[in-house]
C-alpha cells in the first residue's frame, strides 16, 4: 500500500443537517432592600444588581466531524442569571452556553432562510443568542431628592432563536465517480479510512474524509463522496445533498471504471454523466482543478480501455488499480501538486513554521 496515515477522521456516521432550538438565559432581577443598622431606621438601599444571563455560543472544533449531537437534541437553553441581594451583594452571571459544531457548519435562521454564519474557521467563536442583562438593584436608583428608592429593575431576557445547521464537508482531494467505480477502494488504500466496500451501488451511503500522509511531511485530507447517477442534481439517486461536500474541496479526483461490467455504459458515458451533474449543480464546482483516472486496469483488456477512453475524451487519463496498487504513487504526487497549486500565499504561510505568521486577532476577541 502506497501512503502511511499519521492520523485519520473517519465518519462512523455522518449527520449533516439539524434543526435546534437555542435560548440564551434571562438577567437576574436587580433587589430592593434597605441596610438594618441600630438606630437607623430604613436605612440606606443596599439592594444589588442581577447577574447577566449565559450567552450562547458556537465554535468550530477541532475532532468534531458530525452534527450528531444536535440531532437528537433539539433544545439548547444557557442558564439565567441570578438575583441581586441584599448588602449590595450583585447576582452571579451565568456561564455561556458553548455549542461545538464542526468546521465547515452553515448556519442559517429557520424563519428567514437567511444565512446568520459560515464557520469557515477552525476555532472561530461566534455568539448566535445574546443574554440578558441583569437588573439593576435599588441602590442604583438613590440621589439627592429620592435617598429611600423602593424601585428595582427586572433581568432582561434572552435572545432565542430556531437555527438549521447545514455540515459542509472540508476537503482538499475529493473523490467523484459513478456508484462502484472504485472511489472507496482508492481511499481505503492511501489512509486509514474504511469505508464499506461491495460490489453494488450505493454502498458508500455518507461521505468519509481520510488523510493521505507523503514523503517529506506532506499530507492531505481525501474525502469519498457518495456515488453520483444522472439527475443528482435534482434529487435522484442519492440525490444532491452530497453534491455540496464537493463545493468545499480544492482538486476532485475523477475516477471511472474501465475494466469491469459493474458501471453501465461506456467508460466516456460514465465520465460525461458525472460532469454534466457538476455543471448543473454548480459552474464553479465543475471548473476546479481535476484529475481523471481510469481505475480497475488490472482487469483484463483494462490497459486498452483507459487509452482508449482518453482518446475519446481528448484529456490526459491515468491509469490506476486501486486492488492492485497500479498508479496509486503517481496519483497522490500529482494530487499533492493540484492541491498546494490552488492555496493562496496565506495558506501556505501558516503551514510553513520558517515563514513568520501575521498578527492575527484571538478568536474569543473578534466581533460577533
Amino acid at each position: 500500500m502506497y501512503g502511511s496515515v499519521v492520523s485519520g477522521s473517519v465518519f462512523s456516521m455522518l449527520v449533516d443537517e439539524a434543526e435546534i432550538y437555542v435560548r440564551a438565559g434571562n438577567g437576574g432581577d436587580g433587589c430592593a432592600s434597605f441596610r438594618r443598622e441600630k438606630y437607623v431606621p430604613r436605612g440606606g438601599p443596599d439592594g444589588g444588581d442581577g447577574g447577566d444571563g449565559g450567552s450562547v455560543v458556537v465554535v468550530a472544533t477541532p475532532g468534531v466531524d458530525t452534527l450528531l449531537d444536535f440531532k437528537g437534541k433539539h433544545h439548547w437553553v444557557a442558564r439565567n442569571g441570578q438575583p441581586g441581594m441584599g448588602k449590595k451583594m450583585y447576582g452571579k452571571n451565568a456561564d455561556d452556553l458553548v455549542l461545538k459544531l464542526p468546521l465547515g457548519t452553515l448556519m442559517y435562521d429557520r424563519n428567514t432562510g437567511i444565512l446568520i454564519k459560515d464557520l469557515s474557521e477552525m476555532n472561530e467563536r461566534i455568539c448566535i443568542a445574546e443574554g440578558g442583562k441583569g437588573g439593576r438593584g435599588n441602590v442604583k436608583f438613590a440621589n439627592a431628592t429620592n435617598q429611600t428608592p423602593l424601585q428595582s429593575e427586572a433581568g432582561t431576557e434572552g435572545q432565542e432563536r430556531w437555527l438549521k445547521l447545514s455540515l459542509k464537508l472540508f476537503a482538499d482531494v475529493g473523490l467523484v465517480g459513478l456508484p462502484n467505480a472504485g472511489k472507496s477502494t482508492i481511499l481505503s488504500r492511501l489512509s486509514k479510512a474504511r469505508p464499506k466496500i461491495a460490489d453494488y451501488p450505493f454502498t458508500t451511503m455518507q461521505p468519509h474524509p481520510g488523510i493521505v500522509e507523503l514523503s517529506g511531511g506532506r499530507r492531505y485530507v481525501m474525502a469519498d463522496i457518495p456515488g453520483l447517477i444522472e439527475g443528482a442534481h435534482e434529487g435522484a439517486g442519492l440525490g444532491d445533498e452530497f453534491l455540496r461536500h464537493i463545493e468545499r474541496t480544492r482538486v476532485l479526483l475523477h475516477v471511472v471504471d474501465v475494466g469491469s461490467d459493474l458501471t453501465p455504459g461506456t467508460p466516456e458515458q460514465s465520465y460525461r454523466t458525472i460532469r454534466g451533474e457538476l455543471e448543473k449543480y454548480s459552474q464553479k464546482l465543475a471548473d476546479k482543478p481535476e484529475i481523471i483516472v481510469a481505475n480497475k486496469t488490472d482487469l483484463t483488456d483494462g490497459r486498452e480501455a483507459a487509452e482508449a477512453f482518453a482518446r475519446e475524451i481528448g484529456q490526459p487519463v491515468l491509469p490506476i488499480s486501486a486492488v492492485a496498487g497500479i498508479g496509486l504513487p503517481e496519483m497522490t504526487e500529482k494530487l499533492w501538486k493540484l492541491v498546494e497549486a490552488s492555496k493562496d500565499p496565506d495558506e501556505k504561510a501558516m503551514e510553513d513554521p520558517a515563514v513568520p505568521l501575521p498578527m492575527r486577532t484571538p478568536p474569543h476577541l473578534r466581533e460577533s
